[in-house]
């Protein structure tokens, strides 16, 4: 049996921090599905389309992950796709309370195990509120992002 994997999040947009996690998962799992939430309620930077392409282009070296895209519950995808864990990065032990919270609800309405996995301590305090703002005022986030990231939130600024 495959062993699948699923690591949701809103990527808007993908950092090292998650490329991180996702490398790790895929020497752990046979599958590893990056699953792009679509929340129509959240005011996101890029499109679904734009995170898309960024994730996409930012994981091409790893054969057993794709992206893909979901609104709805994690778990009804994670049940639809077979997934025998959903993955999910812990930075610090505030967020430990909330992830705790949500992996106990996703374990007892679909029976699915969530791992914690820590980024290198090098992105323990990244994520990407702090990415769009330091590209906001024109900083270099090229040590926190991918190039292809690095290039559209230079786009989105001088679209601004």
């Amino acid at each position: 049996m495959e062993k699948i994997a699923i690591y949701p999040g809103t990527f808007d947009p993908i950092t090292l921090g998650h490329i991180d996690v996702i490398e790790r998962s895929a020497m752990m799992y046979d599958k590893v599905i990056v699953v792009l939430g679509i929340n129509s309620k959240k005011q996101s930077l890029f499109s679904a389309d734009e995170r898309y392409l960024m994730a996409v282009e930012s994981l091409k070296h790893l054969t057993n992950v794709v992206v893909e895209t979901h609104s709805g519950l994690i778990v009804d995808f994670a049940k639809k796709k077979n997934a025998i864990c959903i993955i999910r990065g812990v930075r610090a032990m505030t967020d430990f309370e909330y992830e705790f919270q949500l992996a106990l609800m996703n374990r007892k309405i679909a029976e699915i195990q969530t791992v914690f996995m820590m980024p290198h301590e090098k992105y323990t305090y990244l994520n990407s509120s702090i990415i769009r703002e330091l590209a906001k005022y024109n900083q270099d986030v090229s040590d926190f992002v991918p190039a292809i990231v690095q290039s559209m939130l230079r786009d989105n600024n001088t679209q601004q």
